[in-house]
């Protein structure tokens, strides 16, 4: 893991890309998560498993907040919230999941934006931006991501990381209470290596923050 030990049980992965900072979820962070996520419900309802009775709640937001710790401790699972940059401004969050090592190296991409920020190319900042943590940090071979097969707004934004199609699952994951196709896409380290990930003038700084939920 080079310089980075992600062993250290009091430590979290802060990400600062062009524009934007990434860093994981703090207690702090609730008032800003729930009054955006409250604005953008019939944006991402769509798009998302169903909301659950308490959502949105202050109970539930530290329920997920002990997961994501206990997940990054373990370097199963990363989420990240996406600000500006001076973490004032909260836009969205996307999550590196399920990652897999052995002889697999692999990784799921999950992400979300909220309504107002959404058709600036935060979200596309964000995923280059976590793909050099994926690749050139945790050393992984691929990182996956679905989508439903309508959801032109996701399917753009992969396609301009440098994500390629490479099939169709049938009733892969249920979404809206319903059990949708999604079209499966990768990135490969192969991939991020020929588009010559980032430059250097535009390679976003990694490092590590003291964990205070």
């Amino acid at each position: 893991m080079g310089w980075l030990d992600w062993v250290q049980a009091s430590a979290q992965p802060v990400l600062s890309g062009p524009g934007i900072l990434l860093r994981m979820p703090r207690r702090g962070d609730y008032e800003r998560w729930r009054e955006l996520r409250e604005a953008s419900r019939a944006f991402l309802t769509p798009w998302e498993p169903s909301w659950t009775g308490n959502e949105l709640s202050r109970s539930a937001f530290r329920l997920r907040l002990d997961r994501y710790i206990k997940d990054a401790r373990e370097r199963t699972s990363y989420t990240f919230f996406v600000f500006d940059p001076s973490g004032a401004t909260l836009y969205g969050g996307l999550t590196l999941g399920r990652l897999q090592r052995g002889v697999a190296q692999s990784a799921t991409l999950g992400y979300w934006m909220g309504e107002r920020h959404a058709g600036r190319g935060i979200m596309t900042r964000a995923v280059r931006t976590i793909s050099v943590f994926a690749f050139e940090i945790e050393g992984l071979h691929r990182v996956e991501a679905a989508c439903v097969p309508n959801n032109a707004r996701s399917i753009g934004l992969l396609e301009s990381c440098g994500f390629s199609r490479e099939g169709h699952l049938r009733r892969y994951l249920k979404i809206a209470g319903v059990w949708e196709d999604h079209l499966l896409y990768s990135l490969l380290a192969e991939d991020w290596a020929a588009s010559g990930g980032y430059h250097a003038d535009s390679m976003p700084d990694l490092s590590l923050a003291g964990t205070r939920p």
